[in-house]
């Protein structure tokens, strides 16, 4: 039988859905549910910042729904989250999801960490299409997780994260300066990412991660899955 994996979206995330299933490996099955950021326009800049703490308001009420399919794992694919809550925060986050899910909970942003330490990744290159408040949070997250951002750039006029594209995510991750960066993290799990990811590496000669990939990798090894997907960047193919 095929290992289950649960995974927590914002409620108007339409990226991360079709992402995990194009890059799920044929021996897991994949269940959303997702979270409501209250009120506001899904996406967008304006109000982003107090839309973030709020999702975590609906967990009592969203993960039994999503517990109920027993999955091996539950995975909140939303990076900026943690970066509202701060690093020192979130374990007690991932202990609150455990208890609800009844199973192991994780974040995003630690599978993220997760990745780079299995690449041997410290210094990194920051790419995102968040606010300028955003970014300066996430930039902030990292230095505490232990890692050196040495370079990091904003998407330019983004209006709304759910409507961008493939190709301006390119553009950015071309964008930024990766010379003494040991990889290029792009950030937001509402950005479309998949179709880059492979191509990116193989101009920049470096890993590329974003919050889906290293979302699926890590889900995949707490549920205790040894797939290898490629076509996606070497963290998934290793």
């Amino acid at each position: 039988m095929a290992r289950r994996i649960g995974v927590l979206v914002p409620a108007g995330n339409p990226t991360v859905e079709p992402e995990l299933y194009r890059m799920a490996p044929a021996s897991v099955t994949l269940h959303f549910a997702r979270l409501d950021g209250g009120e506001g326009t899904p996406g967008a800049h304006v109000g982003m910042e107090r839309r973030l703490l709020v999702y975590l308001d609906s967990l009592p009420a969203v993960l039994p729904t999503l517990a109920a399919v027993q999955p091996s794992v539950v995975v909140l694919a939303h990076t900026s989250v943690s970066y509202a809550l701060g690093y020192a925060h979130e374990p007690a986050l991932v202990v609150r999801m455990t208890k609800l899910a009844g199973c192991p909970g994780i974040m995003a942003s630690r599978a993220i960490l997760a990745a780079f330490a299995q690449l041997g990744v410290r210094r990194i290159a920051l790419a995102t299409p968040y606010s300028e408040a955003i970014e300066t949070l996430g930039a902030v997250y990292w230095k505490a997780a232990g890692l050196d951002v040495v370079a990091h750039r904003r998407l330019e006029g983004v209006t709304n994260i759910y409507d961008e594209t493939e190709a301006r995510a390119y553009e950015l991750g071309r964008s930024i300066d990766m010379r003494e960066a040991d990889a290029l993290l792009i950030s937001g799990t509402g950005l479309p990412t998949a179709g880059i990811i492979q191509r990116l590496e193989n101009e920049l000669g470096k890993p590329v991660v974003t919050g889906q990939t290293a979302a699926l990798w890590h889900a995949l090894r707490v549920a205790g899955v040894d797939a290898r997907v490629s076509g996606y960047g070497r963290l998934l193919a290793g």
